[in-house]
């Protein structure tokens, strides 16, 4: 059980933070930067669920949102409790489960299936959650690229199904902004050389 009931420490006016085996690292650290980067992507789908999960609001989609939020803390807690390092582990850390992508796979296909083939890429916009939603997906394809970075420097691990997890995490953003803008209808395509003349 987390309990928070003092909010700053003033641990890390040094510039570091503690990860949850309690060794500090710099705040500019990959790992830290790539939990950085989960919980950002977090922040703006809870942006976007302001224009799913009101009367207005498709709750299907609000519903899946809201398990990715979840699943996006577990991610950060995975990322927070690294396998190796200056504090050995003595619990059983919380990690991403196999059955997180496989749920995620689900709802790709289920949102997906209703959508209009592609003719061109999609420019981030149509409505409020749509752009929000492509902005979260940004976000999460950042936290992607550092998290394999991490994953390939040498003395630190990342799970894969924290990797595929955080993989179809954008794919399933792209899906879901091109469900919140009526289901494709209402998608800004891209037109390539669109502005070249004069």
């Amino acid at each position: 059980m987390v309990v928070l009931n003092k909010i700053y420490t003033r641990t890390g006016d040094d510039g570091t933070t503690g990860l949850s085996t309690g060794e500090r690292r710099p705040k500019y650290d990959l790992r830290v930067e790539a939990y950085g980067a989960v919980d950002e992507a977090n922040a703006a789908v809870g942006l976007a669920r302001l224009s799913t999960g009101g009367p207005q609001g498709e709750a299907r989609l609000d519903a899946m949102l809201a398990r990715v939020q979840n699943d996006l803390f577990d991610l950060g807690a995975d990322l927070a409790t690294p396998e190796t390092g200056a504090k050995k582990i003595t619990w059983e850390p919380l990690r991403i489960a196999e059955a997180q992508v496989v749920r995620l796979e689900a709802e790709i296909d289920e949102l997906n299936a209703g959508l209009a083939p592609l003719r061109s890429f999609v420019l981030p916009g149509g409505t409020a959650a749509a752009a929000h939603l492509h902005l979260a997906r940004t976000i999460a394809r950042r936290a992607e690229r550092l998290m394999v970075a991490l994953a390939h420097r040498e003395g630190e691990t990342v799970s894969a199904p924290a990797l595929k997890f955080v993989n179809r995490l954008s794919d399933f953003l792209f899906v879901a902004a091109r469900y919140a803008n009526a289901q494709g209808a209402g998608d800004v395509l891209w037109v390539p050389g669109a502005n070249r003349a004069g």
